[in-house]
């Protein structure tokens, strides 16, 4: 037991922590460092979803119903492999339009009906205010559970106003007005709120967890002997089993999943996080696994918690939806207990926080806004800046919003199980989802069907679900459960038509959505829709196929810029009014707000702008106060999207054609580009193997003269002019041979003799080969080569013709007088290197990347031009990559250059030994 000053501390400690946080983002975010710009905040401040019902009333209803628990939680991972189908199209068409809510969303596809925004306001107020009595209950029950015996009963406060419960929930209220309710346009981002949501997840998740592992391994040993033991125990056994002996089971598996999957997407919550407080459609690609992992690792512990409470306590002794409390506070751990709590505190206070601001926002926009603009002190021809008073407004209704779930959870919250509020509320946000999905992906649906489904939805819903748990709680007869209305069985609301076997919650989801759906469809397919509703389905359907410039805009009417700019400054204020249309006339090619076309852009512009403050049904009321709008038919829809439809066809056929023309430009350039390229390399080539030819052919062809015109020539001539010959002739023979290779290489026909090779051994031939020829130009050749090498597979012959072709190049770039060429050999990390290092005049940084190009080389020293055809570089490479190796310059101008190259050892091979040096 903890004392009640040190839990009231510790909580509003926290609360003052939600605030440095918050605050914190604002300024962060005035700085121009955006906090919900990150895709792991936005990815968090999804798991709002994870109110105190997740906290508490998921191991309540595991303690009771086992594996139940899950579908709750099954259906929003379901529904994040839709997200970016979905959700993404909600986001394009909320910031497209400035929508700011599921009223305004909903209003604004059928129509920007004010009827049918104020009518999904009244439902989202009606289902949600039980559900934040919810979090008010769970905090009051954990403040129960830590300040009171372990096992007894916390006696309810005297009078109301020492309810602790009461301050929380004015504590909550003053943190949404500061950090929720600071600017009346509400597409704008609550930067320090999100930061602060995010916080929370993360809190609450640490804290379940530690509970978990507490539980899992500090009252038994792992997870495996906690469920041999309730294996050994029939009572606790069969919360492991699916079924249970339920009738109609996967009925009701079914039907929860497929209403969490709705209410992840049509929470008002939900919809505020994931819609209104996105910054980047791209974060959804994060979203889509971060928050079902999330989902994960919170419910790893649910049914371990509950079962272990159940053997713990025994059945009955201890409310399961504190074992979360409870068991760390029998065992002594009291700290453990009080971050538990905060973890808790965590999901009810994320959820009543934006739940306030997404309900407010609806609250003001739909209802409250309509009956001002009928009044006659803020009515339409007022001139009043209203921006104050609206602000006011949202306020106030957050303040309201949080007494009435205060009022509720007094009235009524002893009488249900969290599970149970949790569930109703879910049922009735579901009755969103004809209306929503059906608005994104069906041209036909009309405000009237929309309005059917809802009214009929939504009275199945008040019947099935809503009204008996009120006469359970006591606040009406229960005779109609029994007996149906008017004695009527067949109207039972848990049994209606008849239909029994389903758990209440399934039976009402059953016809409240059958209903629905039935309404939306046969109403919109009854009656064709209206112009208005023409328009917007287009827009919405089609909000990927639209850019913001090109969108078709339905409006026909006269306007004036000094009207609508009084508007905009009315709900928007001067500065934000000013700012926003200097904006649009930049935009519009025109240097004064005065100088802007009053046209339907203008219109269309202003009423986007207002959606965001007032909400859009709000918006086109103020719009056509003030603007004389002639109404539209159907025919002049369908002309206006005619001429759209053709202009885009022709706008679309011109980008095709130049962008055809473009690509073919460009492929023509670069196939030039290649031909003349190739074309110089030929010239090169051949100017380059004739000269090579020509000088050893001379040669060959005046020694042959001279001794066949001198026949006197003496013996020691004659045989020093043969000597040159047959070196003339092998020089052609490289020559060719070279050519040869490089075609047969590349070609693919190049015969190998694939062997382990030791690289040393190559490296010590090709040395030798080459040190007479050094001596005479007076190079010294030094050699570090490795004692022991691995073996690499590779053909034997042709690395040597590698390391010949390197050190004869080194040979061509040293210096004549203090030339100095290193041949280095060792091993290193799997791989055998050789790399040849002289001391020459080095590759300029513009020429080192042609030294491996076929006939390509570069100058040597004063001394000593290059000869060949500029094959050998570009053969070695080959021959090396062929067996699995690469090569490489190192080179500054005027420090000489390193030429080398790696290949793979054989598997198993032999170390690299100590090095020895030797100088030739």
């Amino acid at each position: 037991m903890l004392s009640a000053p040190l839990v009231i501390g510790v909580s509003f400690a926290y609360l003052l922590l939600l605030f440095a946080v918050a605050y914190w983002g604002d300024r962060r975010a005035q700085a121009g460092r955006s906090v919900i710009g990150n895709a792991w905040v936005y990815a968090l401040s999804m798991a709002v979803y994870c109110t105190a019902w997740t906290y508490f009333g998921s191991v309540g209803r595991a303690a009771s119903s086992g594996v139940w628990f899950l579908p709750i939680y099954l259906g929003p991972m379901l529904a994040m492999v839709l997200a970016w189908m979905v959700v993404r199209k909600m986001i394009r068409i909320a910031r497209t339009y400035r929508i700011t809510s599921i009223a305004d969303f909903i209003a604004s596809r059928y129509g920007k009906s004010p009827l049918l925004a104020g009518l999904v306001t009244l439902i989202t107020l009606v289902g949600i205010v039980p559900y934040i009595a919810l979090q008010l209950k769970a905090i009051a029950s954990g403040y129960a559970v830590l300040t009171s015996p372990l096992g007894e009963a916390a006696p309810p406060p005297q009078q109301w106003w020492r309810d602790s419960t009461l301050y929380v929930a004015l504590a909550l209220a003053g943190f949404t007005m500061v950090f929720g309710a600071r600017h009346l346009d509400s597409t704008e981002r609550h930067e320090g709120m999100v930061a602060a949501i995010a916080f929370e997840s993360v809190v609450k998740l640490v804290a379940f967890l530690a509970v978990g592992l507490f539980v899992a391994y500090g009252l038994y040993d792992g997870l495996g002997n906690l469920f041999a033991q309730a294996a050994a125990q029939e009572a606790i056994n069969r919360l492991l089993q699916f079924d249970q002996g339920q009738p109609f089971a996967y009925a009701q598996w079914t039907g929860q999943t497929l209403l969490a999957m709705l209410s992840v997407l049509f929470l008002p919550r939900q919809f505020q996080v994931m819609v209104v407080e996105n910054v980047r459609e791209q974060h959804l690609r994060r979203a889509v696994w971060v928050f079902p992992l999330y989902l994960l690792l919170i419910n790893l512990f649910v049914l371990p918690i509950a079962i272990g409470g159940l053997m713990h306590f025994g059945p009955g002794r201890m409310d399961p939806e504190t074992f979360v409390l409870s068991l760390p506070l029998s065992e002594g751990q009291s700290g453990l207990a009080l971050l538990a709590f905060v973890g808790g505190l965590s999901a009810a206070t994320g959820m009543v926080i934006v739940e306030a601001i997404a309900v407010s926002t609806m609250l003001c926009n739909d209802l409250v806004m309509p009956m001002l603009l009928r009044s006659r002190r803020v009515g339409m021809r007022s001139a009043s800046d209203l921006t104050g008073l609206l602000l006011q407004i949202r306020r106030l209704a957050i303040l309201l919003i949080l007494l009435l779930g205060y009022l509720y959870f007094h009235l009524a919250g002893e009488a249900y199980a969290l599970v149970s509020i949790g569930l109703i509320s879910f049922a009735a946000v579901a009755q969103f989802a004809p209306a929503m999905l059906g608005g994104m992906y069906w041209k036909g649906g009309t405000q009237r069907g929309a309005l059917a489904g809802l009214v009929l939805g939504f009275g199945f819903w008040a019947y099935t679900l809503m009204l008996p748990s009120l006469a359970k709680s006591g606040w009406l007869s229960d005779g109609f459960l029994d007996h149906g209305l008017f004695g009527w069985t067949w109207l039972r609301p848990e049994a209606f038509l008849g239909l029994s076997g389903l758990d209440n919650l399934t039976h009402s989801l059953f016809w409240s959505l059958l209903a629905n759906v039935g309404a939306y469809v046969a109403v919109s397919l009854w009656r064709a829709p209206s112009a208005a509703e023409t328009s917007q389905a287009l827009l919405f359907v089609d909000v990927f196929h639209r850019t913001e410039g090109a969108r078709p805009v339905f409006w026909q009417g006269r306007a004036q810029v000094p009207d609508l700019q009084a508007l905009m400054v009315r709900f928007l204020g001067p500065t934000r009014a000013g700012q926003l249309l200097q904006a649009h006339a930049r935009d519009r090619g025109v240097a004064q707000v005065a100088d802007i076309p009053a046209d339907a852009r203008l219109v269309q512009f202003v009423e986007t702008q207002l959606a965001g403050a007032i909400g859009s049904a709000s918006a086109r009321v103020m719009v056509a106060s003030v603007a004389e709008e002639e109404q539209l038919d159907l025919d002049d829809v369908m002309r206006i999207l005619d001429e759209a439809s053709q202009l885009r066809a022709y706008s679309m056929a011109l980008e095709e054609k130049s962008q055809s023309l473009e690509r073919a430009t460009t492929e023509l350039r670069e196939a030039n580009e290649k031909l003349k390229s190739l074309d110089r390399l030929k010239d090169d080539f051949m100017s380059s193997v004739t000269h090579e030819l020509r000088t050893p052919l001379t040669s060959i062809r005046a020694l042959s003269e001279l001794m066949r015109d001198d026949d006197a020539m003496e013996l020691a001539q004659r045989q020093q002019f043969l000597g040159i010959i047959v070196t003339e002739a092998e020089r052609l023979s490289r020559l060719v041979n070279q050519v040869l290779d490089m075609a047969k290489i590349e070609a693919g026909h190049a015969e190998w003799t694939v062997a382990e090779v030791d690289l040393r051994e190559v490296a010590e031939q090709a040395a030798d080969s080459m040190a007479e020829m050094y001596r005479e130009r007076g190079v010294l050749l030094q050699r570090v080569l490795a004692e022991h090498v691995p073996l690499v597979e590779a053909d034997a012959d042709r690395l040597t013709q590698v390391v010949l072709n390197l050190l004869s190049n080194a040979l061509k770039y040293a210096p004549r007088e203090n030339g100095q060429v290193v041949l280095r050999l060792d091993c290193d990390g799997g791989r055998v290197r050789i790399e040849v290092q002289d001391n020459g005049p080095g590759i300029p940084p513009d020429q080192q990347a042609m030294v491996f190009e076929k006939f390509r080389q570069v100058a040597g020293d004063a001394h000593y031009r290059p000869g060949g055809t500029g094959l050998g570089l570009p053969i070695s490479r080959q021959i090396v990559e062929h067996f699995g190796g690469c090569m490489w310059l190192r080179s500054e101008a005027g420090q000489g250059a390193c030429f080398g190259f790696s290949l793979p050892v054989v598997a198993g091979g032999e170390q690299t030994g100590p090095q020895r040096r030797q100088d030739t």
